[in-house]
């Protein structure tokens, strides 16, 4: 059989198809892996806002640390451009201003069900709240899609990016169409924590002010 040119063009769209369904698969893989198969971790990141403030200047970029444990653990510290820490004892959020030295409070309850959090710190049943479907390859990651199945949340869609079997990058995608991009570096699976360490103890002479 002689190969026309339109054969080899069919080939190499054929070819293209199945890299692609192979990539996609590779995202949902490496995701249900890493929700089986991580019980708690620890690492760093990076968080902007992708649209451009008035005049054109780029959002500022928040940094800073994470370490959870599922369920509904975890401590997520910005350190730049200010000091913010949110932390959950699997019952209660703890949102700490350090600059106004106040503590606010809220039950954990339900609240990580839809939410972004829940990819990292909820529980394991992801697809009972989400909506999960490939994105294909980008920037060297492979994504996926996760779009909530409550329609009372504050986000459209969430954008999860891995490699290595762990998440590199999230996109939030809020109801106002504003995007924030999450980056994770140094990210360590399944670390040693202490039955205490998200114990939060109040900062001295802070207010607490329930929610």
């Amino acid at each position: 059989m002689q190969f026309t040119s339109t054969h080899v063009a069919a080939l190499i769209a054929s070819a293209a198809i199945a890299l692609t369904a192979n990539a996609e698969a590779a995202a949902l893989d490496q995701f249900k892996s890493f929700v089986a198969g991580t019980k708690s971790a620890r690492g760093e990141f990076t968080q902007q806002q992708l649209s451009k403030s008035k005049g054109g200047k780029a959002a500022p970029v928040s940094s800073g640390s994470f370490v959870f444990a599922r369920p509904g653990k975890f401590i997520w510290t910005y350190q730049k451009p200010y000091e913010q820490l949110l932390q959950a004892d699997g019952e209660t959020l703890y949102i700490y201003d350090k600059d106004l030295n106040q503590v606010t409070t809220r039950k954990l309850g339900n609240a990580l069900g839809s939410s972004p959090a829940a990819i990292l710190f909820g529980s394991n049943d992801l697809e009972k709240n989400f909506t999960l479907s490939e994105a294909g390859e980008r920037d060297g990651a492979e994504w996926l899609t996760a779009v909530p199945k409550a329609k009372d949340t504050a986000f459209e869609q969430i954008g999860i990016g891995l490699k290595g079997g762990v998440p590199v990058a999230m996109e939030l995608k809020d109801q106002f169409g504003q995007v924030s991009l999450l980056k994770f570096t140094n990210f360590q699976r399944n670390p040693a924590l202490g039955a205490q360490h998200f114990r939060f103890e109040v900062p001295k002479g802070a207010d607490v002010v329930s929610q």
